[in-house]
């Protein structure tokens, strides 16, 4: 039986770099991965760059009034040639390493050092460290499915039709950032929502900036749907639903369940390893991401928290410095962490949002600055939105941001770094920056601060 210093179940964002890092340290590495398909993980496979492509091509088509079914499956083909070869880019730059080896197969514990993989050739080996990164996947609602018309956000990647009408169930960030892209591709897009309020996160009057452009771009929302059934007719899905104590029908060419991810620990025989899960599955860790067996440790979607790439590198940042380092890293001293919607127009957010810090008893000043007021903004003919800010009323510490702008994913970033360094907004009213850009909106952002 071969015996490793250090294995990796999943070749995701933390476990691939953790594998490559180590073993530049000279350390015997195994990586196991289930899927060919998955060699790189969620994000460049079914994640944030097929998505973000697709997002990008649907803008342009758009803009350029070109919304045809040729051209979705152009965009298509573009995004599978990216994947395809980042996909390639990853594997290679693990394999070629002389002292790692990547296993294709399931990987199930049979103690705390010894896995089974099984694939072409079932064989166990043992290591002296296991790190799961297995990641997530698609919650699928408890209800009756008769339909080959309804998709997740993974196997709608590989759709190759442009739907006509996409019913959408769920307004998370997965189901709000497919409802933009598919109504940019052409489709008729309506969302099914359980609740009665849109993207209660969100302050009041940035849901409905985003609400608003929802409707100018042909997007329907209907609040207090139940979904209870999908069953398919000749031509189309059928959805039933309840709302308010009366039944619905609503028929589209595609449904797409967006109600949220799971970690994904299914075949892993993760109780003869001695690691356990909390009562949502996630895989429960200490501070420093080591499981109820010492020698493994969960990093990444599989063990909860925020379902974020760049929050699973930071996973890889703890575990190393817990390996080769001092532990001075932990999940209770993590930077904070900025977030991302990529809609049409992006919203991101770092901090606190106005209903957050009054809650917790701040007094505050909040700036509020309208997209349509920033010059870069009119350049790239992109006036929606709002850029708003939330700062301590007694020390004038910047406590939080919120931009729903073009450029925002870049922009935000600023603001975390202002968050980290415990900055007074004085730092960025009067700082230069250049023109014509986003990021000057700031001088004009704070200078706008009132007391709330």
């Amino acid at each position: 039986m071969q015996k490793f210093d250090i294995v990796v179940i999943g070749f995701g964002k933390a476990g691939k770099t953790l594998a490559l890092k180590s073993a530049l340290m000279g350390k015997k590495v195994a990586l196991i991965e289930r899927s060919k398909k998955m060699y790189g993980g969620t994000c460049i496979n079914v994640g944030c760059i097929p998505t973000k492509s697709l997002i990008f091509q649907s803008h342009l088509t758009c803009q350029c009034g070109r919304s045809t079914q040729e051209n979705y499956q152009k965009s298509i083909q573009k995004k599978n040639e990216l994947i395809e070869f980042l996909r390639e880019k990853n594997y290679e730059n693990l394999a070629q390493n002389q002292n790692i080896t990547i296993f294709d197969g399931q990987a199930s514990f049979l103690d705390n050092q010894t896995i089974e993989i099984s694939g072409k050739n079932n064989i166990a080996i043992k290591g002296e460290k296991i790190f799961i990164n297995t990641g997530s996947e698609s919650v699928i609602p408890d209800i009756d499915i008769d339909s080959q018309r309804v998709y997740t956000s993974t196997t709608i990647l590989d759709m190759e039709v442009l739907p006509k009408e996409l019913i959408i169930i769920g307004a998370g960030y997965i189901g709000l950032e497919f409802a933009g892209m598919y109504a940019n591709f052409g489709s008729k897009v309506t969302i099914l929502i359980r609740e009665n309020s849109f993207m209660p996160k969100e302050d009041g009057d940035i849901a409905k900036l985003v609400q608003d452009s929802f409707k100018k771009m042909g997007i329907e929302i209907i609040f207090n749907a139940q979904v209870e059934a999908i069953k398919d007719t000749e031509e189309k899905a059928c959805i039933f639903y309840k709302k308010d104590n009366q039944d619905f029908e609503i028929f589209g060419d595609s449904v797409l369940i967006a109600i949220g991810r799971k970690p994904y620990t299914r075949g892993l025989n993760l109780d003869k390893a001695g690691v356990k899960l909390n009562a949502r599955g996630e895989i429960i860790t200490d501070e420093f991401l080591r499981t109820h067996a010492n020698n493994i440790y969960a990093l990444g979607d599989v063990k909860g928290g925020k379902f974020f790439t760049y929050v699973s590198l930071d996973d890889f940042r703890i575990v190393f410095d817990s390996l080769y380092g001092g532990e001075k890293r932990s999940s209770n001293n993590r930077t904070v962490i900025p977030e991302v919607l990529f809609l049409d127009t992006p919203l991101s957010h770092v901090g606190l949002r106005e209903k957050e810090a009054q809650a917790q008893g701040y007094t505050i000043k909040v700036g509020k600055l309208l997209s349509a007021a920033v010059p870069r903004a009119r350049i790239l003919e992109n006036t929606t939105g709002m850029l708003k800010l939330v700062v301590d009323a007694k020390n004038d510490l910047i406590l939080g941001a919120t931009l729903y702008c073009v450029d925002s994913p870049e922009v935000i970033n600023i603001f975390s770094l202002a968050l980290n360094g415990q900055l007074k907004y004085q730092s960025l009213k009067d700082m230069i920056f250049t023109h014509p850009s986003m990021s000057e909106a700031i001088n004009d952002l704070c200078a706008s601060l009132k007391e709330i």
